[in-house]
């Protein structure tokens, strides 16, 4: 990002920007704060009044994306034209998130694994995160009739974990097939 068309840009923001991008990359732990704060081509004041320390930046960008994801659902039950095809927009946007945004692992997973305390913010923000993803599962799978949601959830959670861990490690095409194709039935789709 150039340094004009970064002034249009919140400090706050930018510095999420950057952070995000490094953390996702190369890994929570392997990031310091000076690399952050090189990249963002800020300083440390910059990075430090608006973040606590770096566990603050590492819970934003998790929120961040968090609100990305829940926008992306709003988005499928605004034009979902009835309940089967609220479940099979849910089933393809985390087929799409596996295998063009998140190509690198699940965010929350991936932070999990670097945070290993359940009671950090960093896994408490994964916890919210996976919460809100079961709880629309859910109520996409009782909408759409499904007699027993909350097994089924289950079993699409585990297949949503696999897909974005095999796209990464496996041909993504492969494992978004093999996402499809096991989750489809699952959710009373064919």
């Amino acid at each position: 990002m150039s340094a004009s068309s970064r002034a249009s840009v919140p400090p706050r923001q930018h510095l999420l920007e950057v952070a995000s991008e490094l953390f996702y990359r190369e890994g929570i732990n392997s990031v310091g704060i000076d690399q952050i704060v090189r990249e963002a081509q800020v300083t440390r004041a910059t990075l430090y009044r608006h973040f606590a320390g770096k566990e603050a930046l590492v819970v934003a960008y998790l929120q961040r994306e968090d609100a990305m994801l829940r926008s992306l659902f709003e988005q499928g039950e605004v034009a979902a034209v009835s309940p089967e095809h609220m479940l099979e927009s849910a089933l393809e946007g985390i087929a799409d998130d596996a295998t063009r945004h998140h190509t690198r692992g699940c965010p929350f997973i991936n932070a999990t694994a670097e945070f290993p305390d359940p009671e950090s913010p960093v896994r408490k923000v994964v916890a919210d995160h996976r919460a809100w993803f079961r709880g629309s599962l859910a109520r996409y799978l009782s909408d759409a009739g499904i007699a027993d949601p909350a097994e089924t959830v289950d079993a699409i959670a585990i297949l949503r974990d696999g897909v974005l861990i095999g796209s990464y490690l496996d041909d993504s095409a492969r494992a978004r097939r093999a996402f499809l194709r096991t989750a489809r039935p699952l959710a009373g789709l064919s």
